[in-house]
């Protein structure tokens, strides 16, 4: 399993996911072009030591990410999704797909997405943050594959 982040805007919440990843064994995935340098301050801070022992890959492209992908199933996390994080088979080879903060994801990478899923939320809620949904569609994943670290 993997975590891909769509082009990020905000350095706090991909320092906050590549710690995530560290801690828990997943490797990172990240498409550029970011919206921050990668070598930003408060990426570093959020991501603590955890930015020296995450499994971190970057790639120039969606293009060249989708080189990389496989067999591997792309899941979207989206608000726009019908299914339920819950409701979702996840796979141990599944990459967790994450959109911009302040845009999600484009029609085109919308549409190449395998499964599309959500976490349910209060109807007059518009969306979580995308470090907080990426931790719990990932934290749900690892428990449905048996893969947490032990």
């Amino acid at each position: 399993m993997r975590l891909a982040l769509f082009e990020p805007d905000i350095p706090q919440n991909t320092g906050t996911l590549i710690r995530l990843g560290a801690c828990l064994g997943v490797p990172i995935d990240i498409i550029e072009p970011c919206g921050f340098a990668l070598s930003d301050r408060s990426l570093k801070r959020a991501g603590m030591d955890y930015l020296e022992i995450a499994n971190l890959t970057r790639h120039a492209s969606w293009e060249a990410f989708l080189a990389t992908v496989g067999t591997s199933r792309l899941v979207l996390l989206t608000t726009r999704a019908a299914q339920s994080h819950t409701d979702h088979s996840f796979d141990r080879s599944d990459i967790l797909l994450l959109g911009r903060e302040s845009a999600g994801v484009p029609e085109e990478v919308h549409a190449q997405a395998d499964a599309r899923v959500k976490v349910p939320m209060a109807p007059e809620a518009r969306s979580l943050n995308v470090a907080m949904a990426g931790a719990m569609i990932l934290g749900e994943a690892l428990r449905q594959t048996g893969t947490f670290p032990s």
